[in-house]
């Protein structure tokens, strides 16, 4: 419970004490606070002076009961055998008793004095000296852990203000849809959308107490290997349709005198981006053992290298997380991944906190409709000769069809075809006949008939 505790000079003072405290218990946190030896402080509560051995539930104090200590010259009188207390000779007189509005003020008496805080500074501050508290505020409200490191205090506050401000409207616009008619659609709409976001914040609160890991970056599986005799970090994705290699890395690595530009094109997924060509056969060593491999080389592509399915596949690789390593079941190795600390920032997967521009995203969507739409056309057999070439990519969206006329075109019409194509694709390696079915099934394009057949013959 909580006591006011006045002295002689009308000051009051909190003090948060036990029921079964004793007043000689008392007297020496008083003691110990303002330095008055408890043999000359006399407690006084309900105009009796209190006995040292007595507790305070004894003398029925309660919470917010005003106790008074005043300075007594005479020694503490002895109590008689009947049971009785006797009063020392103080002067009532003298004393000031607080009044209410002193009682009730008193805790704050002393901050009244000071200058008055600046909130957004003690906000600011507490942010700063709290390493913890800083990452969760970067995790949770970027902007305005941007503004805080930026080290701009008026920016700070701005944004500060700003989201008060957001948070404040946002509170008097849910009072008053609540006062509104309940019958309202949009009173029905507020209703549910404030429900559905008690259901997601409950969620959220839900996963940080049970798996709080869950809001962290999971390191991504890097290996080390040496590609023509340079290392290379490596970045292990059994998600990836084939290997990649960024152009960089590529010169880095003295292997862009390898590249078939005749691949390049678009690779999409989670963004497009631009295929500069593909290296048809290299060697790529992992601990002691060299494995043969293609790679595609993309232009602007963060990583330096990145496996995909098509190399996990074909070494017959393990991704074994329980042991941290990346087993290859073909030549009975395996090497470990790397750790946290080993993987340069600048091949690090970022979580992006700010969403993806909407001009982009519509970009991206017209040129994927635009190359499915083009795929969905059938090319006219007439004139195979002026078409312009198609380059072929393995992440292409632009994929050959096959109309119905060149499917029911009988034998006799293959003499179409020029016979310096067919030679060209012959002197590949190939039969006359494949040529020619090839050039069918490319409606004449000779460098996406060789690409095609070039592609099926690398297969391991």
């Amino acid at each position: 419970m909580k006591i006011n505790i006045t002295n002689d000079d009308g000051a009051v003072f909190l003090l948060d004490v036990s029921e079964q405290f004793s007043v000689g218990e008392l007297k020496e946190i008083l003691q110990a606070e303002f330095g008055t030896p408890r043999g000359e402080m006399a407690l006084v509560y309900n105009m009796a002076v209190m006995a040292d051995d007595q507790t305070l539930s004894a003398y029925n104090v309660r919470d917010g009961d005003v106790v008074i200590m005043t300075k007594s010259s005479e020694p503490p009188p002895e109590q008689p055998q009947g049971g009785g207390e006797t009063v020392p000779n103080i002067d009532w007189a003298s004393l000031r008793l607080p009044s209410s509005n002193m009682a009730a003020g008193s805790s704050t008496a002393p901050a009244q004095a000071s200058p008055p805080v600046d909130e957004r500074e003690v906000i600011r501050q507490h942010f700063l000296n709290t390493p913890h508290e800083l990452a969760i505020l970067k995790e949770r409200n970027p902007p305005l852990a941007e503004a805080l490191s930026s080290g701009d205090k008026e920016k700070f506050y701005e944004v500060l203000e700003k989201q008060q401000q957001q948070r404040r409207e946002q509170e008097a616009e849910r009072i008053r849809m609540l006062n509104a008619d309940p019958m309202d659609p949009q009173y029905q709409q507020k209703i549910a959308e404030d429900i559905r976001h008690t259901n997601v914040q409950a969620n959220m609160e839900s996963a940080i107490e049970h798996i709080p890991e869950m809001f962290g970056q999971v390191v991504m599986l890097y290996i080390k290997c040496v590609v023509n005799g340079h290392p290379v970090l490596a970045f292990v994705d059994s998600g990836a349709q084939s290997t990649i290699m960024s152009e960089e890395c590529a010169e880095r690595c003295n292997i862009m005198r390898l590249v078939d530009r005749r691949w390049a094109g678009t690779a999409v997924g989670v963004g497009t981006q631009e295929i500069v060509g593909r290296v048809h056969l290299c060697q790529i060593q992992i601990e002691d053992v060299f494995l043969p491999s293609s790679f595609s080389i993309l232009k602007k592509q963060p990583m330096d290298m990145l496996l995909g399915l098509d190399m996990l596949k074909r070494h017959q690789c393990c991704i074994d997380l329980k042991n941290n390593v990346l087993q290859i079941r073909t030549s009975d190795t395996q090497t470990p991944f790397l750790a946290e600390k080993d993987i340069p920032r600048n091949q690090k997967i970022i979580r992006q906190t700010s969403s993806i521009s909407s001009d982009a995203m519509e970009t991206e969507d017209r040129q994927l409709a635009e190359a499915l739409t083009r795929s969905e056309q059938p090319q006219s057999p007439r004139q195979p000769l002026v078409q312009s070439p198609q380059r072929p990519s393995t992440h292409s969206t632009q994929q050959p069809t096959r109309s119905p006329q060149q499917t029911t075109q009988p034998q006799s019409s293959q003499t179409q075809f020029r016979e310096g194509d067919i030679h060209r694709i012959m002197a590949a390696g190939f039969s006359r006949q494949q040529a020619i079915e090839e050039l069918h099934r490319t409606q004449g394009n000779v460098e996406l008939a060789l690409a095609s057949l070039l592609a099926r013959s690398l297969k391991f």
